[in-house]
């Protein structure tokens, strides 16, 4: 394949101690049909000098008085620009040639044979383009990536600011005027003598208890206040309420009674286990769930665990599959990542998020011991703001 001229001037620097042999280098490249800016320099102190600016290539000699091409080939690779090296010599032996090579040099050449000065330099200069054009697409592909990356993590938490306001509004509204209703047709049931008013009026109240129970199930769900407890005994609960909810056992066992971490954290893991717990009721067709939490080696661990069917290659690729999409975004608001395995039977997730230094210290904080699931059964819900 032949190289066209570059439509660019190309900048060259020139190391060389003969005048004649530079202006024979220039001749050859102009003769080759290249637009060439050319400087000569001879030692060292020039070569660290002209280093400061910007080239297309440089051009070498392997001998020169107090420097050589290979010292020179040195000091340019610890610049890390990329700049093509082509040793041009009249006296090169083929160990330091291979030496220069081995070291980065683009390519050389004798001088008393300059046929190959012209391609060998298009080679190089079109290869370092081509090398630079590859960089400046890997940082545009990674800023794009990290604004996606910020963008998603925007989105995670004006969502949750969202669910919360929300959350609050039908508390404050919605579960304010059921608990009103509530106490006028309790107060129409004990002071009607019509029985059939009494009957409406009881119907009624079943109808805004059960109403009451929806407002509260969705507050939850928009807003798990039962965080405010810890992310130990929300979980716990979780745990319970799924297994009372779906029939399928639900074990959850932590190696803290307490954890005190970084804003943030218990939300996502209490997200990650709510889709998890979704998605298993949904699809996994299990009889048992297991909820592990630890905090090892600086790192909280979440782990859900499912006997279920399991998950194929497939449904991992899915191009909708936003659940699983969610989670590790979710995950990445907090540096944290999620793994996903699945067999024949079965499918365990796992949430881990590195805790600073001083965060996995006070994950060690005493807390009060954990109620055991079956107290739990028994207890008011948790994770409303107050009764309705």
């Amino acid at each position: 394949m032949s190289l066209a001229a570059p439509t660019r001037t190309l900048r060259i620097l020139h190391l060389e101690d003969s005048e004649l042999d530079h202006e024979l280098t220039l001749a050859q490249l102009r003769r080759g049909g290249i637009a060439v800016e050319m400087l000569r320099i001879d030692s060292e102190p020039e070569f660290l000098r002209a280093m400061e600016q910007a080239w297309d290539a440089v051009i070498s000699d392997y001998n020169l008085p107090g420097f050589s091409g290979l010292v020179a080939l040195d000091l340019l690779k610890a610049r890390d620009n990329g700049v093509p090296f082509l040793l041009l010599s009249g006296e090169i032996g083929e160990d330091a040639a291979v030496e220069a090579m081995r070291n980065g040099a683009a390519d050389y050449l004798l001088k008393n044979n300059m046929a190959r000065l012209v391609p060998a330099l298009l080679h190089a200069v079109e290869a370092n383009d081509t090398r630079r054009a590859h960089l400046a697409a890997d940082r545009e592909l990674g800023q794009s990536k990290q604004r996606l990356r910020e963008l998603a993590q925007h989105l995670q938490t004006s969502v949750e600011s969202e669910r919360a306001a929300i959350a609050r509004e039908i508390h404050d509204d919605v579960g304010g005027s059921l608990t009103a209703l509530n106490f006028d047709l309790a107060w129409i049931a004990r002071h009607s003598d019509k029985p059939e008013v009494r009957q409406r009026a009881t119907s009624a109240l079943e109808t805004v208890a059960h109403a009451i129970e929806a407002s509260q199930r969705v507050m939850h769900n928009l807003r798990p206040a039962i965080l405010e407890q810890g992310l130990v005994a929300a979980l716990q609960w979780m745990a319970s309420r799924f297994e009372r909810r779906t029939g399928i056992a639900c074990r959850f066992t932590s190696d803290r009674e307490a954890l005190a971490l970084p804003a943030g954290v218990p939300l996502v893991a209490y997200r990650t286990a709510q889709e998890a717990l979704t998605n298993v009721s949904k699809h996994a067709q299990a009889t048992r769930v297991a909820i592990e939490l630890t905090v090892a080696a600086g790192t909280l661990t979440l782990e859900i665990a499912d006997d279920g069917r399991g998950l194929s290659l497939e449904d991992l690729a899915k191009a909708r599959s936003f659940g699983i999409r969610g989670l590790h975004e979710r995950a990445s608001t907090v540096g944290g990542w999620v793994d996903l395995s699945s067999g024949e039977r079965g499918t365990t997730l796992i949430l881990s998020v590195p805790l600073a230094p001083d965060a996995a210290d006070s994950a060690d904080a005493a807390g009060a011991p954990q109620p055991e699931l079956a107290d739990v059964h028994d207890q008011h819900d948790p994770s409303y703001w107050g009764e309705l």
